[in-house]
């Protein structure tokens, strides 16, 4: 069974192509990092795969269906999205905000195993203990793991998340990118993240799909074999030196190419 298939898919805002003839097939659950330059159409992807948007040609299939057969609530229990941002104008608690994403599993109103699916996420995230607070008091980081938490309360079978290291420190950026991987791994959720971190990609993606303008696949596969000199100085006109860390490419940045000043 395939879990996404995407053929020839094309999305272009007015006059303007974002994505132009995206194709591939993911057969078997991970944890895909989509890396690439800014304006490359990295947030469009994942959006038309959670069917917020709707391509202007080409086809998606989640779990061997086409996509516009999911009604809402189906398509939500298959696919969840975390964006890169919540909403600043969130005016209820961090319980309820979490609670949102339990939208597809409930009937008439929130069960005590709806609360305790939104309590072991936010454990999962270590902010159990904002529970009370109220959403627009948080950080940036806190805010983003509240949105991770929304997401993963969705229990559903691919999981869509739009930089969700975005606005954490150094050690949260890793215990996500970590928590996500050994949840692919435990679960078989498809997890696929939005990523401007080459190493953090490096180190936890079973697979890395490179976006390059305009708006087409430059490579998929293992990071050993995507994450290269070549592919960065080709995508990113950045040079650079790739180590072996523990077996995992390591991307030393050296600057940006002369030609491309």
């Amino acid at each position: 069974m395939s879990i996404i298939s995407l053929k020839d898919v094309t999305f272009g805002y007015s006059d303007k192509e974002v994505l132009s003839g995206v194709s591939f097939d993911i057969d078997e659950p991970g944890f895909i990092s989509i890396i690439g330059p800014n304006g490359v159409g990295k947030s469009t992807l994942i959006k038309l795969i959670d069917g917020i948007i709707k391509p202007t040609s080409g086809s998606i299939e989640i779990c061997d269906r086409p996509l516009e057969e999911y009604t809402l609530k189906e398509l939500s229990k298959v696919v969840g999205y975390v964006p890169v941002m919540a909403s600043d104008f969130n005016v209820m608690s961090v319980l309820d905000t979490v609670l949102i994403g339990r939208y597809s599993h409930q009937r008439w109103r929130t069960t005590p195993q709806d609360i305790a699916v939104a309590v072991k996420a936010l454990k999962a995230m270590e902010i159990d203990d904002l529970i009370d607070r109220d959403f627009n008091a948080l950080s940036a980081g806190q805010r983003q793991k509240v949105s991770i938490s929304r997401g993963l309360v969705q229990e559903s079978k691919i999981l869509m998340l739009d930089e969700p290291t975005a606005n954490l420190d150094i050690r949260h950026q890793l215990y996500v990118s970590e928590f996500l991987r050994k949840l692919s791994d435990r679960t078989g959720m498809t997890c696929f993240t939005v990523s401007h971190d080459l190493n953090l990609a490096a180190k936890y993606a079973t697979k890395v799909i490179v976006l390059q303008r305009p708006g087409k696949i430059y490579a998929i596969g293992d990071p050993r074999d995507v994450i290269t000199e070549r592919m960065i100085h080709d995508v990113y006109d950045v040079d650079c030196d790739i180590v072996d860390d523990h077996g995992t490419p390591h991307v030393i940045l050296q600057g940006v190419l002369e030609e491309s000043r």
